[in-house]
């Protein structure tokens, strides 16, 4: 019997899919699946390493409780704790792919959040009942990742997924595109278990046209070719070789993975031009706080940080190079959608990376933790009851919860169509 019969449900059509969230967070995918509707999280866990305190689990319980909400290291849990589920899904830690660290510190899935992704693979593998679907995020980068072998990390992934039985589909999301309000660029990945592609199969088709994220943010144009090529499946030679000394990955912006075979191509979507922007989620000036206007005495040095600037640095082995970091909007534009949220954003120092406004009445001003929870499309005061630089730094870390509740409804319409097909 093929993997596909194995996990069609035996449950009612109409029952809600069973999930297990994976590094919660404050309940990002949460949030959007529950707005979407059809889903059951049925098992939760977040751990910050190194940390006394567990903040966001602590923000996660007092907003849906602590039944089957686990708050220690995913690398103590068994598989065998994990009630059987339909979807699993995460936004696995992505410091060591992400823009914020420098190409040289980026280290992949050998730093030590990286390797996390091994704890997904792990519970899958251990997994007795493996889930149906995996829905997974993370910063672009992933694709390109490391330096030396550009979209190695993301290739280890998609063959080691393809061994557990999954074929995966995956794009890169802004939401902004989509009518949201901020400029939020992430991977998304749709891993299903499935058997055999059909004798004929269109990939352009499939992609832009049939799969999951064309059905939940529409069909976009390819730019260029399809790329097709196989992966090995030893994954040690995998690491050792992939794309050894490549300048540039070969993982477009979209893309499928079946049986180890890799379809990508390059998408060019049209952004939504009537959707919300960064004045849509702003509180009105009399309801601010007075910490968040900026000193006009401070104004100056907020400048000059987020000034273009070009100046010489010197590496620890030596080497002379030239850094340069082109100019941030000073104040920030109210009629766009917003710059990407960074775990900074909180506290009154100036910095060139958070968001800056200028009011009616002419006076600079920072966001408040209300509003960059608007920003993400969570609900007032998600993260209310910490102090407000770690309400700014969970929302640093978030998703945008209108793209993963897109993605639920779709899937939702996947699922019913999938279980009426004759086994």
């Amino acid at each position: 019997m093929s993997a596909t019969k194995k996990q069609i449900p035996t449950k009612s059509l109409n029952s809600p899919l069973r999930v297990v969230e994976l590094f919660a967070g404050v309940g990002g995918f949460r949030i959007g699946l529950e707005r979407s509707g059809g889903f059951e999280v049925v098992w939760s866990n977040q751990w910050e390493p190194g940390r006394k305190q567990q903040h966001a689990s602590d923000v996660y319980v007092s907003r849906f409780g602590g039944e089957h909400h686990v708050c220690s290291d995913i690398a103590s849990v068994k598989a065998e704790l994990l009630p059987d589920h339909d979807l699993m899904v995460g936004g696995f830690p992505c410091q060591d792919y992400s823009v914020a660290s420098t190409l040289k510190n980026s280290k992949g899935l050998v730093g030590k959040k990286g390797i996390l992704w091994w704890q997904i693979h792990r519970l899958l593998s251990q997994k007795k009942n493996k889930p149906q679907y995996l829905l997974l995020e993370n910063v672009d980068r992933l694709l390109g990742s490391p330096v030396g072998q550009r979209g190695r990390d993301f290739a280890v992934m998609l063959s080691s997924l393809s061994a557990l039985g999954y074929a995966v589909q995956w794009r890169v999301i802004n939401a902004a595109d989509h009518g949201m309000p901020q400029r939020r660029k992430r991977v998304f990945l749709f891993g299903e278990l499935k058997g055999d592609l059909p004798k004929r199969f269109d990939a352009v088709e499939a992609i832009t046209t049939n799969s999951l994220f064309a059905r939940a943010f529409g069909e976009s144009d390819p730019v260029g070719p399809v790329a097709h090529f196989l992966l090995d499946g030893d994954l040690a030679k995998l690491t050792r070789a992939f794309n050894h000394g490549g300048k540039r990955s070969p993982f477009q912006n979209a893309g499928m993975m079946q049986g180890g075979q890799i379809w990508t191509l390059k998408l060019k979507v049209t952004p939504d031009l009537n959707g919300s922007v960064l004045a849509d989620v702003l509180l009105p000036t009399a309801e601010v706080p007075k910490v968040y206007f900026i000193p006009k005495r401070t104004i100056g040095k907020w400048r000059k940080l987020k000034a273009a600037k070009k100046q010489e640095r010197i590496a620890l082995n030596g080497h002379r190079y030239n850094y340069a970091e082109g100019a941030m909007a000073f104040p920030d534009a109210l009629d766009k959608p917003s710059r990407t949220i960074v775990t900074g954003e909180g506290g009154t120092a100036p910095s060139r990376f958070k968001h800056v406004i200028l009011t009616e009445d002419g006076r600079y001003r920072r966001l408040t933790p209300v509003e960059l929870e608007r920003l993400n499309m969570f609900p007032d005061n998600h993260t209310a009851g910490v102090s407000d630089g770690w309400r700014a730094f969970f929302m640093g870390n978030a998703l945008v919860t209108g793209v993963v509740a897109r993605l639920a409804a779709a899937l939702i319409g996947h699922h019913q169509a999938r279980s009426k097909r004759p086994t």
